[in-house]
């Protein structure tokens, strides 16, 4: 198994180091330009768009979820292990420097998820009573009257893929994250927390998207505030040291260092590839997961989820990712030998407050871990309805149970490397729809422009397109 494991995680390095690397960077940069850096221009408008509206009582249409519920549901999916573990990889990997890059990505990325959830809106479709969206869908009716067995085949095959990548195989992984470090922490047998996290998602699945969006829109905001509060404290408790962080990440982004402590090679290119990569990897955008969340957004237009979506982005890297990456550097937890993962942020809070710190990040870990199951869960299901209808939906659902409480028992390392391969793999159908449809983001953006120029209340006829 091990060899098996090592074999796929070479194919997927690959993959995911370099190909996807230039696809979604390149995918970024095109729209950036394309949309006048609207993550400049209209960051502070998409502040107010979306937190503006956060607590008004607004008429939604069955089946579907407001603007904030649907940035909650998508956030809760990108805000996961990844923010702490991920991000403590890249720093003993890539070096600081690897945080600027991180950064950068995120800019960019801010550009790519505006235009996946604009298309997401566009192609959504009502299916048994239920508002249903995402990259098969705009792969499907947005290229099939030029392509059609193209169309079909992108749209199928990215269906097929996120439902394995995510839905299935991923949950294990995140149910193993929660199982490893209750157990860890507070001594919990590992089934007892599978089947209490297999029983608690179970309630919400059949609950149906709305159900989702409430159990989002009420949990994501306060386990964010919470992991964003007890970095904050660290940070005070280390602040004399926090000028010389933030210092080292943008020297070392350009400088190279010579491999000490943690560090396997601290050079500059090796900052870049993993500033990038977990950069990609933490917020999604372009990966085409996000996009089903904010299809069901009720909304007046397109463009005013593409604006949400972008501040999801902003939440998950520059504050989250952000958040423990300073943790990290002023503890100088990445210089510990070996520590990797989860483990060297874990060393950061241990080392600002004790055996309580580690603990915290227990909580913290199990929130985001859960919280991206039930993320992921919706996104493998809006894949089913696109493959099968209604029917497929129970024996998704009962897969998922299965392998949430199969996950929190077993060593993954194997079904790890499965789902990162698979989830690189559902990267490439989804950005060739991007690039294809990008005529349609970059009128839709003009077209809201044109109506916010004008006045009066937001239209648009989905039926057009």
């Amino acid at each position: 198994m091990q060899a098996l494991q090592s074999f796929i995680e070479q194919i997927d390095g690959f993959i995911s180091g370099y190909i996807l690397v230039v696809l979604l960077l390149g995918t970024g940069i095109y729209y950036t330009i394309r949309l006048g850096f609207l993550q400049v221009s209209k960051f502070i408008p998409a502040m107010k768009l979306t937190f503006g509206g956060m607590f008004k009582k607004k008429d939604k249409e069955e089946g579907s979820l407001s603007s904030f519920q649907a940035l909650a549901t998508a956030i809760a999916a990108q805000v996961g292990t990844g923010n702490v573990g991920g991000v403590a990889t890249a720093i003993t990997l890539g070096g600081p420097g690897a945080i600027f890059w991180m950064w950068v990505t995120a800019f960019l990325g801010m550009s790519t998820i505006f235009a996946e959830a604009v298309l997401a809106q566009i192609f959504r479709e009502r299916r048994n009573g239920e508002l249903v969206g995402g990259p098969a869908f705009y792969l499907s009716k947005g290229m099939g009257k030029k392509s059609p067995m193209l169309a079909k085949i992108l749209a199928g095959s990215f269906a097929v893929l996120i439902v394995i990548a995510l839905g299935i195989i991923g949950n294990m992984v995140q149910s193993n994250s929660i199982a490893d470090a209750v157990n860890n922490s507070f001594g919990i047998p590992k089934l007892a927390v599978g089947l209490f996290i297999a029983a608690v998602a179970g309630l919400i699945f059949i609950g149906g998207v709305q159900r989702i969006g409430r159990f989002a829109e009420l949990v994501v905001p306060a386990m964010a505030v919470l992991y964003i509060l007890g970095s904050i404290v660290l940070l005070f408790k280390y602040g004399s040291e926090l000028g010389g962080a933030l210092k080292l990440i943008f020297t070392s982004a350009f400088t190279p260092m010579a491999a000490a402590g943690g560090f396997a090679g601290a050079m500059v290119k090796q900052a870049v590839k993993m500033g990038v990569q977990r950069g990609l990897f933490s917020n999604e955008a372009g990966m085409g997961s996000t996009p089903h969340a904010h299809a069901v957004a009720n909304v007046k237009h397109p463009a005013q989820q593409g604006l949400s979506a972008l501040v999801g982005v902003f939440i998950d890297t520059i504050i989250v990712c952000s958040a423990t990456a300073l943790a990290i550097i002023v503890t100088k937890s990445y210089e510990v030998e070996g520590l990797q993962g989860v483990r060297v942020t874990q060393n950061a809070f241990i080392e600002a407050f004790g055996p309580a710190g580690g603990g915290f990040l227990a909580v913290c870990l199990t929130f985001f871990a859960f919280t991206t199951i039930v993320g992921w869960y919706y996104f493998g299901e809006s894949n089913i309805r696109y493959l099968f209808g209604k029917k497929g939906l129970m024996p998704y659902r009962i897969l998922v149970l299965a392998g949430i409480v199969f996950g929190s028992l077993q060593e993954v390392g194997v079904v790890w490397a499965l789902s990162g391969f698979f989830n690189s793999l559902m990267v490439i159908p989804n950005v060739i729809g991007l690039l294809v449809l990008s005529p349609l983001v970059i009128r839709t953006l003009q077209d809201y422009n044109n109506q916010l120029a004008k006045g009066g209340e937001l239209t648009y006829h989905y039926q057009d397109n």
